[in-house]
Order: structure tokens, then sequence, then C-alpha cells
């Protein structure tokens, strides 16, 4: 049997929570401060509206996915897996280390399943592009880069950091492997206090580097993920159509005679299952609750991404 699973947050991404788990058959109720919004999501979907309250103390929720403001999430959590709920927290699991810290040790004290909402790990243009790298595809992986930029959404708590750049970061830990020993970051608030740009630039153990681009005042979009190794280069770009996604570049630079020469190839485009990342996520979630297997982007992920996040993060007055 199917768990059965709660949406507190009836905003645009619980919306979308709410849809996909009602097409898994695992939706059984859904919360909201606003108890209007709850019920017509329910009337909706065919399941029940619950205060926040009732959520934690009723048996018959098994689990409950977290789309809230972001300040709100370690302590909801935190009331979830006391209450026995395993959790999907959307990211950023909370604003501070330290409450992130409290959420994730209450799981793990409580033996309850936490998960993060990394969705593009989920993507099959970023599963693809893992499975690149781990093959061997491309080599000794020196730099990876990512860009996420467009035109908003502007938040008064996030800045253009905190709300764009988790994905990506992510994506970066998992191809690593590993966190990084340096964190730096630059910003540039044009709007009001809160950087509207931001760079992160990384190291690694290894000596691989990384960097990242958020900007949410930017006038085009672009969704792209880079990584350079020795033998090729892929990249995932998700304003491409699906056949067009993930590409890989075999590039070849070496040394003849102390001067250094290159060829440039076409690329090769690999062919992607048609899935959405949102539905594979929940699938892997429904997966870990009867399994108790610890997720794919589980709690040490979070805390990843969290400890970069305010690293890099830089203050304006």
């Amino acid at each position: 049997m199917n768990p059965r699973i709660a949406v507190l947050g009836c905003g645009y991404w619980g919306g979308n929570h709410i849809r996909t788990l009602k097409s898994l058959g695992a939706l059984h109720a859904v919360s909201d401060v606003d108890p209007a919004r709850a019920e017509r999501f329910a009337a909706e979907h065919g399941c029940l509206a619950l205060t926040p309250d009732e959520l934690f103390a009723r048996a018959d929720v098994d689990a409950i996915v977290m789309a809230l403001p972001p300040q709100f999430h370690a302590d909801f959590a935190i009331r979830a897996v006391e209450a026995g709920k395993d959790v999907l927290v959307e990211k950023p699991i909370a604003l501070t280390v330290p409450d992130a810290e409290r959420a994730v040790q209450a799981a793990r004290d409580n033996g309850r399943v936490f998960m993060t909402g990394h969705v593009l790990r989920f993507h099959p243009a970023f599963e693809g592009l893992k499975a690149l790298v781990d093959k061997g595809e491309l080599g000794e992986v020196g730099y990876i880069h990512s860009h996420r930029l467009g035109l908003g959404k502007f938040h008064a708590e996030n800045d253009a950091l905190w709300d764009l750049a988790p994905h990506d970061l992510s994506m970066i830990l998992a191809i690593t492997g590993t966190a990084p020993i340096e964190v730096r970051g630059e910003g540039a608030a044009v709007l009001n206090h809160l950087s509207d740009f931001a760079h992160l630039h990384m190291r690694f153990p290894n000596g691989l580097r990384g960097h990242l681009f958020a900007s949410r005042l930017n006038p085009y979009r672009e969704r792209r993920l880079t990584v350079v190794g020795t033998k090729g280069m892929a990249v995932f770009d998700d304003s491409e159509p699906l056949e067009r996604k993930l590409a890989l570049y075999r590039h070849a630079v070496w040394q003849d005679e102390g001067q250094w020469t290159s060829t440039m190839n076409e690329p090769t485009y690999i062919a992607l299952e048609n899935a959405m990342p949102l539905t594979r996520e929940l699938e892997h979630f429904i997966h870990c609750i009867q399994t108790r297997e610890e997720p794919r982007t589980g709690a040490d992920e979070a805390l990843g991404v969290l400890r970069i996040l305010t690293a890099g993060t830089v203050t304006h007055d």
C-alpha cells in the first residue's frame, strides 16, 4: 500500500506536490494556515483538509511534504518527526545551519525519513549527466560551472543566491561527492539590500573547482550546468527541448612539441526518458518511506547545501 501523505502549504509549489501525489495515489490530506485555501484543494482532489495542529496529531498521516516559507521549515519539520511522520522538506530546509541541524537531529533521534526537495537531482538529464561522469566518459572532472539566470522571483526574505542556487549546489555536490574546502561569495544588490546577482567560487579537496552564477535581474533565462573533464565536456541545458537537454562534447586538448592544440567536435545529444522530475522525486520519497532507505537527497546533502549558502552569502547595508 502507498503511504498516506499530506502536503503542508498550499501555495504554488505545494499545489504541484498535491497534484502529483494525487496522480500517484498517495495524497491523503492537505493543510494550510489559510483554512479556505486548504478546503479548496481538498474539494478539488478528494482528500482531507486539516489544520496544521490536526495534521501532526492524526495517526492516519504517515508522512508530510512541507512547502512553506523557509523560515518555518525547521520548526514544523521537528514537530512532524516528533509526531512520528516522515518528511520531505522543500529547499532550503532552514535559513540557518543550526536550525537545519536541529531538524536533522530530531529526524535521526525519532528514526524518521528526512528528504529534501532538490527536484533537479531527479531530472532525467541530470541523471544522464551523472551517469556519464560515473562511467568515466568525461575523464577526470576538473571544473563545474552553473548559470541560473532570469527575471524574478523577488522575495522579502531570500536573495538570488538562496532562492536560485540550492538546486545547482545539490547537483554539484552529487557530482563531486564531497564538500568544498573553500567557498568565496560575491554579490550585488541593485533593488534593495538583498543580492540580485550572486557568484560562488568553490574549491574541492581533489583540486576540482566550481563556479555558480545566479541572477534574478537578468533579461534572459539561462538554466545550464557544465562539467569539464580531461576526455570530454557535458552540458545540461534545461532551456532546451528534451532531445537536446544533455549534450556531450568530445573535445580534445593536448600538447604537441610544447604547444597546446585542440580539436572541436559536434555535440552528441544523449537520449533521455520523458519523465517529470517532481513525479520521480515523489516516487523516490514513497520508496524511502516503504523501505526505510536513506533518500538520495537526504539530510547530509541538505546540510551541505546550506553550509555553502551560508559561507557564500554577501550582506549589504
